[in-house]
């Protein structure tokens, strides 16, 4: 498995984010709030030239990897992030409990 590295691309302060990889000039990224509720995932966004080589999951499994560290609940929004976490129970126990329903969980 490829490792990428993953940056925290948040201002001081700010309640929202990009989790991000850079790749020859190029940024796969997936955007976060912080609410109350836990940490929602909105959009993840991987170019093309990207696709099918790791990079989308290397950023949800960094992003959980916080959210676990941090005790925070997970809402997944974002279609990418929700059925990457439907397929990894590890996983499971992150979800907001009013999204594990949506996930099948």
């Amino acid at each position: 498995m490829t490792k990428f590295s993953v940056i925290d691309n948040r201002p001081e302060d700010a309640k929202e984010g990009r989790f991000e990889i850079h790749l020859d000039g190029q940024t796969a990224f997936a955007e976060y709030r912080l609410l109350e509720s836990g940490i929602l995932f909105p959009h993840t966004v991987v170019p093309p030239a990207f696709e099918g080589k790791g990079v989308g999951s290397a950023l949800v499994r960094h992003a959980l990897g916080v959210a676990r560290e941090k005790g925070m609940k997970v809402i997944p929004v974002c279609t990418f992030f929700a059925s990457y976490i439907a397929k990894h129970p590890e996983f499971h126990d992150l979800v907001h409990p009013d999204y594990r329903k949506a996930l099948g969980i």
